[in-house]
């Protein structure tokens, strides 16, 4: 052992040390049980190779929320009104397919669709725990390791049997992935190939996922024809005891006892077994259930779960959802509300991070933080509709203002100065595919690897140009362009130290200093799998206390990470964005996901505040064919969705509170000479700091704003 490894292990605290030695003696150990379930040595020698454990997985044993949140917090997420109008959507999407696995499983659509809304926000939250990982340390460390060893055997049999090809695939903490949320052990008896392309893929193939979805309650019992069951009232006096999943009774039982359905009508007696349940006690919403309802409880094993499932199910039949109240004083929270309520906290300065509709440690904290401010008891930290109410009735506190920059000393020489790379420092680098040239007549630093082409503008340090291998452009560039300092119409500029004109006098240009200087060649690098890094600065803008560096990541992805750090011995308030101009078919047939039920200012409108409904295209009814939205507090994971090139665009942000969705539209365009007729040929979905997500930064510390730019065809 060499003497600098001895040193770092030597350095390590020693039960860390005898626990992590102990994960791989248990790793060995499963070894010839693999070999047993026909994995071979080769194959269970990759794929657990580079495995140390995640202990962060070994508390949430414990903490499954199915057993730990009310039943009334539980449902008002799972069960609110965007998850009902996105499943409606996906019936209509998807008629033609849910009308076969119905035919041939037995199972109505409603129901199918009820589990991939609430398994996976229909394909949007699949999760983001490495499945080897979080199964690996399951297995040996932690209860129920006898059952999740037996999970990562068979997920490591689904990877050498080619079922599953990314072996960095991602999913909950229990090993669940996919649409419709399966353990490797249900996968490999369940799933089905549901689209006829000989693989079963649960993770990319909607059609195989809600087959083996359907095909899973088939095998569960599902009866066709048959409910799982409904509301029901009960009489004065009930025996709640009778009551539970498995005291099965005759339904002409439960109808001598005076129980009625919760809208009044009769229950015709009969033999069928069923059973009641009152998920908060006699004084909360009461269920008669059947054998469907067993279905559903088996594909998680939960009352909570089954009902969540259940009631949406209903809900997209066109049902009113549950009748009676749950016994508390303080209801739950819609996704929607729970993202209100997080626009709230941050606009009375709590940094929660983003604006995601999921309540987590920072936003609990924030509202105790505020329940006990306003005298709310008790503090604990909830989300429910009290604080919700306190906070809409309290004046938020006046946003701190940007700082206001000057125009720098020099600024109109440098605007017209060359940028000091050159060839001569380009090849000095010395990193294979990287050149300086041309791009539609703009000096710029040119990437060409066997995964993706690129372009850097040296003026404005700008990006544009990024086409990953065997696919079209990502962004637009401007046909129009004007002739240079004029700031580059297209691909992404670099907005900073300011947004638009926030804050600042009309004496500065719009979108701050940086995109009409020239930038500067620092540093680059090509790594083993053939990502070119490269590292950019703009000239140092005298009297500006901040420091700009940007780096590219530009291989299958691109990454774009932009670091602002404060030199100075004040601190500084400053926005920023990334304006990215994606090349479409036509702006008119795009979306963009990821942003319902976000609140966004409406430049078009005077900065007033709506709401987005539904996913954001140009036909808003209310100020359809053009859009200018800050959506301040965003989640950071958008989707744009372009049927005329066939391919989607994803933009996933960490360090930027706020997106930007900019179209000028036909009339705006037509008074735009570098835009005109091509406005159909781009949407601008930008990653931000901006309107009221203002960056304050400490002397000596850094802020950075990154955006992973992916692209894959529809």
């Amino acid at each position: 052992m060499s003497a600098p490894v001895l040193a770092l292990l030597l350095a390590l605290p020693l039960p860390l040390c005898a626990q992590d030695a102990a994960f791989q003696r248990c790793l060995a150990a499963m070894q010839p049980q693999a070999a047993a379930r026909g994995v071979d040595a080769a194959t269970f020698a990759r794929y657990t190779a580079d495995l140390q454990p995640d202990r962060t997985v070994l508390p949430l044993l414990d903490a499954q929320p199915e057993f730990t949140t009310p039943i009334w917090d539980y449902l008002a997420g799972l069960v609110d009104d965007q998850r009902v109008a996105d499943g409606r959507a996906m019936l209509a999407t998807r008629r033609d397919l849910l009308a076969r696995l119905q035919a041939q499983y037995g199972v109505d659509p409603e129901t199918v669709v009820a589990v991939w809304g609430v398994e996976s926000d229909y394909g949007r939250i699949t999760g983001k725990r490495p499945l080897r990982v979080s199964l690996a340390t399951l297995a040996c460390e932690g209860r129920r390791q006898d059952f999740f060893r037996g999970e990562f055997l068979a997920l490591l049999s689904l990877l050498q049997a080619g079922d599953l090809s990314d072996p960095q695939l991602t999913g909950s903490w229990a090993g669940a992935f996919g649409q419709t949320q399966f353990i490797p052990s249900t996968y490999a008896r369940i799933a089905v190939d549901g689209d006829g392309d000989g693989r079963r893929d649960l993770v990319a193939s909607v059609p195989d996922a809600l087959a083996s979805t359907a095909h899973y309650l088939q095998r569960a019992g599902w009866r066709t024809g048959e409910p799982w069951g409904y509301e029901v009232k009960l009489p004065p006096g009930f025996d709640a005891s009778l009551a539970g999943r498995t005291a099965r009774r005759p339904l002409s039982d439960w109808v001598a006892r005076g129980i009625a359905r919760a809208d009044g009508s009769a229950i015709a007696a009969s033999d069928a077994r069923s059973a009641l349940l009152l998920p908060a006690g006699r004084d909360g919403p009461a269920f008669l259930v059947f054998r469907n309802y067993d279905a559903i409880y088996s594909y998680n094993a939960a009352e909570s779960y089954a009902l969540a499932i259940a009631t949406l199910a209903d809900r997209l039949r066109g049902g009113a959802g549950i009748v009676a109240a749950w016994p508390t004083d303080d209801p739950g929270l819609s996704r929607a509300q729970r993202r209100e309520l997080q626009a709230l906290l941050l606009a009375r300065g709590h940094d929660i991070g983003a604006v995601d509709g999921m309540v987590g440690t920072a936003t609990r904290r924030a509202i105790a933080a505020e329940q006990a401010q306003l005298g709310l008891q008790p503090a604990d930290g909830r989300a429910g509709q009290r604080i919700l109410a306190a906070l809409r009735a309290a004046a938020p506190p006046a946003p701190a203002p940007a700082t206001a920059f000057g125009l720098p000393p020099a600024y109109a020489t440098l605007v017209q100065s060359p940028s000091p790379t050159t060839r001569r420092t380009v090849k000095m680098q010395d990193v294979p595919g990287l050149s300086l040239g041309k791009h539609h007549g703009l000096d710029a630093l040119l990437v060409d690897t066997p995964l993706a082409t690129a372009a850097v503008s040296l003026f404005g340090g700008q990006v544009v140009s990024f086409a990953p291998t065997g696919q079209q452009d990502v962004f637009w560039l401007s046909p129009l362009r004007a002739e240079l300092p004029t700031p580059i119409r297209g691909g992404t500029p670099v907005c900073w130290p300011y947004f638009g004109r926030q804050g600042q006098s009309n004496e500065v240009p719009a979108h701050g200093f940086v995109r009409t200087v020239p930038w500067q060649l620092v540093a680059a690098s090509r790594e083993a799998d053939g990502t070119v890094v490269l590292e950019l600065e703009p000239p140092p803008l005298q009297d500006l206390a901040l420091r700009l560096r940007m780096q590219l990541r530009i291989g299958r992805t691109l990454e774009q990470r932009l670091s602002t750090t404060n030199a100075g011995t004040q601190p500084v308030r400053f926005t920023e964005a990334l304006h990215n101009y994606f090349r479409v078919g036509d702006a008119a047939k795009v979306r963009i996901e990821g942003l319902d039920g976000l609140t966004f200012l409406d430049k078009n409108d005077g900065g007033n505040a709506h709401v987005q409904q539904g996913h954001w295209d140009l036909h808003d009814p209310r100020d359809p064919g053009r859009a200018d939205r800050l959506f301040p507090g965003a989640g950071g994971s958008y989707r744009l969705v372009d049927p005329g090139l066939r391919r989607r665009i994803d933009l996933q942000v960490d360090g930027g509170r706020s997106a930007v969705v900019w179209n000028p539209g036909e009339a705006g365009a037509a008074r735009m000479a570098d835009v005109g007729p091509h406005w159909r040929e781009f949407v601008c979905l930008e990653a931000a700091n901006a309107g009221p997500d203002v960056v304050e930064l400490a002397p000596g510390a850094t802020h950075t704003l990154v955006q992973t730019i992916s692209a894959a065809p529809l």
